[in-house]
């Protein structure tokens, strides 16, 4: 029986759709599986392999930027076939396979470099398609609700994987392969919880499929995926802030997979609040009011006081102020027939923007050490969200 038969559930999950509620399943034991894998390949990268920042920041960009183009096909492709939860499916099944491939890596970092890129193809493939799923099974006034209600399951994985990777490792005597071998089994339950439990949007009748160019003729979705791609390209990635915070707190080796944690902790916290305050007064305001919570933790990190997990909550807040936030905000701007292909076009760009931030970093890093690097790029993050909250692109239409 799928979940969104029921309608929309009351209790926590108040007036939530089911469809909502069961694409937030399927993230979250997905996320299970990526961040088993992920909370410990910085440090394995840096420490264990030797890689120098510039390096890690190269591989980290691949990581970020391998998305771009494939969302962009992801997108049209669901659009034009009609069929948003096929196409999801075919990304999450990719994520799934390419686990595998850290089996056969080993300590090559070329070859993780290429299970790297085919897993965030995957998401890449995945992300328009689910997110455009979201915005068809929510009324438009409450869309934030729902981003936020799906994030926070999502997030919900991402703060058990560290969890799980760490019991695995003690139970397995820290064979890291049984990492790989598990996180393998829990996204492929992933993909068969979509196709048991997701429900496809109805077909809308047959449109006339612009190219994703036309899409941006559009002057408010035009402004809006333009100062979101400027804003990425000083969003610093999340592996360059666990390594900072390692470096700046001197946190053990033992320690830094669980780092994720806090941020983890504080994005399901607040994903919901935060998703119906944008609702409320401004879905543009909360998505600005995020990335100014990253400059505090960016300044946190380089300040001579300060704790690490203030640091971690505030990386958190960021990401439960825009995560969401901003899909539910374009969404609304887009026929209902290309919606999966003009939120790909909106995630390309800060795609690409980040995949040029995290080579930036490791090359500042690299050039000036942390502490400059990081102050560099809070201060050029800080002038662009001024400018951006002036420019106000979602004014009228939130």
């Amino acid at each position: 029986m799928y979940l969104a038969s029921v309608g929309p559930l009351r209790t926590p999950l108040r007036r939530v759709p089911g469809n909502v509620v069961a694409l937030g399943l399927v993230s979250l034991v997905t996320d299970i599986s990526a961040e088993m894998v992920t909370a410990i390949l910085p440090l394995y990268l840096v420490v264990g392999l030797g890689l120098n920042p510039l390096q890690f920041g190269l591989l980290d960009g691949l990581y970020a930027g391998a998305t771009a183009v494939l969302r962009l096909v992801g997108g049209h492709a669901a659009d034009r076939w009609r069929r948003l939860k096929a196409v999801a499916g075919i990304g999450y099944a990719l994520s799934a396979i390419s686990k595998l491939g850290f089996l056969a890596a080993g300590s090559s970092v070329p070859l993780i470099g290429a299970v790297l890129a085919i897993d965030r193809a995957g998401k890449g493939i995945r992300t328009a398609p689910r997110d455009a799923l979201i915005t068809l099974s929510s009324p438009p006034e409450s869309l934030g609700h729902s981003f936020g209600v799906h994030r926070a399951l999502d997030t919900t994985g991402a703060f058990l994987g560290p969890l799980v990777a760490t019991l695995v490792l003690w139970t397995s005597l820290n064979n890291y392969n049984s990492i790989f071998i598990t996180s393998t089994s829990l996204a492929t339950c992933g993909v068969l919880l979509l196709v048991a439990q997701v429900r496809d949007h109805p077909n809308p009748a047959p449109v006339q499929h612009l190219p994703p160019t036309r899409l941006l003729r559009d002057a408010t979705f035009r402004k809006t995926c333009l100062w979101a791609a400027g804003l990425s390209l000083f969003t610093i990635t999340d592996s360059f802030v666990y390594l900072a915070i390692q470096r700046r707190w001197e946190i053990s080796t033992g320690l830094f997979p669980l780092l994720p944690l806090a941020t983890a902790g504080t994005f399901l916290l607040f994903a919901v609040p935060l998703g119906r305050l944008g609702d409320r007064v401004g879905r543009w305001k909360v998505f600005l009011g995020g990335h100014l919570a990253l400059v505090l933790a960016l300044v946190l990190i380089c300040g001579p006081t300060g704790t690490w997990w203030l640091a971690l909550a505030l990386h958190g807040t960021f990401y439960a102020a825009t995560d969401g936030v901003l899909p539910a905000a374009v969404g609304p701007l887009l026929p209902e027939g290309q919606r999966a292909t003009g939120l790909a076009v909106l995630q390309t760009g800060q795609a690409l923007a980040r995949m040029a931030s995290a080579v930036t970093v490791g090359l500042l890093w690299t050039v000036w050490d942390v502490r400059p690097a990081l102050l560099a790029i809070a201060v050029a993050l800080l002038a662009v969200t001024i400018t951006a909250a002036v420019a106000k692109p979602l004014e009228v239409r939130r």
